[in-house]
């Protein structure tokens, strides 16, 4: 009897160590997503303040042009690594909060 629960109780501490370490491996996959979410907000902006008259005029505004490609590229790069971890972005600015499809945090 004694045995059985020696064992009993080594396989609740296999089990319980396993899921500890998946929570953690989850938490910090978690935690840096969402510090990356920022960036590509930010060169979401970035594009964004480019007018849309400039962003391909390669004659007159060569910099700017080139700039606004790099930032694309780059944002469209991290959107493919986060895709890649089933992260996608979805909606627009403005679009009304539905608690049936999102998820909302409040953070201070």
């Amino acid at each position: 009897d004694q045995l059985l629960r020696s064992l009993a109780e080594q396989e609740n501490i296999r089990g319980i160590a396993k899921r500890d370490v998946e929570n953690a491996r989850q938490f910090a996959v978690t935690s840096f997503a969402k510090s990356l979410l920022d960036t590509s907000d930010n060169l979401t902006r970035a594009m964004d303040a480019v007018p849309e008259e400039l962003r391909k005029d390669t004659e007159n505004h060569p910099v700017l042009a080139t700039l606004y490609e790099g930032i694309q590229m780059t944002d469209d790069g991290l959107t493919k690594a986060l895709a890649k971890n089933k992260l996608s972005k979805f909606g627009a600015a403005g679009d009304k909060f539905d608690p049936n499809l999102h998820e909302a945090l409040f953070e201070y």
